[in-house]
Order: structure tokens, then C-alpha cells, then sequence
């Protein structure tokens, strides 16, 4: 894209090259002058014993009952986050942007076991949200999302007081996951 980061909208090719490689695919990019771009995607065919495997996965809820706010720029992305996790028993709250997750926070922190937070939102920034949320409650569990990767986030070394990073797009048995293991969690362990 020739967007700036706060600009950015949608997936992003580098994240669609990601997804397709994940799932053993290949895109083929074709271009012309003044013809425009042509993008070929070629997945290979789901076998049965896959579906099984995510027949018996979808089986085993990984949920919970606690309360989270999601914050996303990306009204898609909320929605998906809020109707897979409300699927678990997640409470979830969303918010479009850090204001938002503040001013949330500010009259729920009780409430809140755990913030999903979007690295790359207009405004106030995921960074800029994430040093606010913990001036507030230095032992606030967030987890920090985006589909960019900046040094150190993909291998869980970045970003000093987030307890993790979810990977955009959601992958729904990953983000249950970790989701679980920073609730369960116990402040200082």
C-alpha cells in the first residue's frame, strides 16, 4: 500500500501472502502498465480427516465468563472478536479506537479482566493506549493485535506491559488460547 500506517485499511498483501502460505497455498501476481494488478490465489483441497480434526476442535470450548474489551479500528474485526468470543461466554466489550477503550476502562476497570488491544488505530495509537491503560493499573492483562508486524512483536519480545500478541486475522483456536493462558494467569507468576 502507498498509505500511511494510521491510514491503513483492510488486510494488506503481506498478510494476505501470510495467510495463503500458512495454509500451504501460493498467490501469483501479475501486472501491466495502466492495466493494473492481477492476483491469482491457488489453496490446496481440505481433506476429510482436516475437517474432522476441526470438527473434534470447534467440540472443545476454550472459553470463560470473564469480561473483554476488544479494540479495533476495524468494525469488521470487532464484530468477528465479539461474536466468537460471546460464543465462549466471553462478555465482550468493544471499543473503535484507545479513546474509546479508555474512557471504558475509566468507568468499568473493574469489570475488565482483559483488553485486546489493536497496535495501528487512528488517533491514539495501540501504543500510546497501551502506556495509558497501564498508568491506570499497572497489572492490567492486554494483549496487544495487529496484522503489521514491528520488531519483536511476532516472537512475543516487544512492547513492554502487553502480556502477548494475537496475530490479525484472528485464527480462532490460537486466539482462544492465548486468550485463556493470560486470564489464567496470576498477577506476578
Amino acid at each position: 500500500t502507498t498509505r500511511e500506517t494510521f491510514e491503513h485499511r483492510g488486510l494488506g498483501l503481506s498478510v494476505a501472502y501470510s495467510i495463503i502460505s500458512d495454509h500451504g497455498g501460493h498467490i501469483i501476481c501479475s501486472n501491466e502498465p495502466d492495466a493494473g494488478a492481477a492476483f491469482k490465489i491457488y489453496l490446496p483441497a481440505i481433506e476429510k480427516k482436516t475437517k474432522e480434526k476441526l470438527s473434534a476442535i470447534a467440540k472443545k470450548p476454550v472459553g470463560g465468563d470473564e469480561t473483554i474489551l476488544l479494540t479495533d479500528d476495524e468494525e469488521p474485526i470487532r464484530d468477528l472478536g465479539q461474536e466468537v468470543l460471546s460464543r465462549f461466554g466471553y462478555n465482550v466489550i468493544t471499543a473503535p479506537d484507545g479513546e474509546t477503550a479508555l474512557s471504558v476502562l475509566e468507568q468499568k476497570k473493574d469489570e475488565i479482566d482483559l483488553i485486546i488491544l489493536d497496535l495501528l488505530m487512528p488517533g491514539m495509537g495501540g501504543e500510546k493506549c497501551l502506556e495509558k491503560i497501564l498508568e491506570m493499573n499497572p497489572g492490567a492483562k492486554v494483549l496487544l493485535s495487529s496484522g503489521y508486524f514491528p520488531d519483536g512483536l511476532k516472537n512475543g519480545t516487544g512492547h513492554r506491559g502487553a502480556k502477548g500478541f494475537i496475530a490479525k486475522p484472528y485464527e480462532i483456536g490460537k486466539l482462544l488460547k492465548i486468550i485463556r493462558n493470560v486470564l489464567d494467569e496470576r498477577n506476578g507468576d
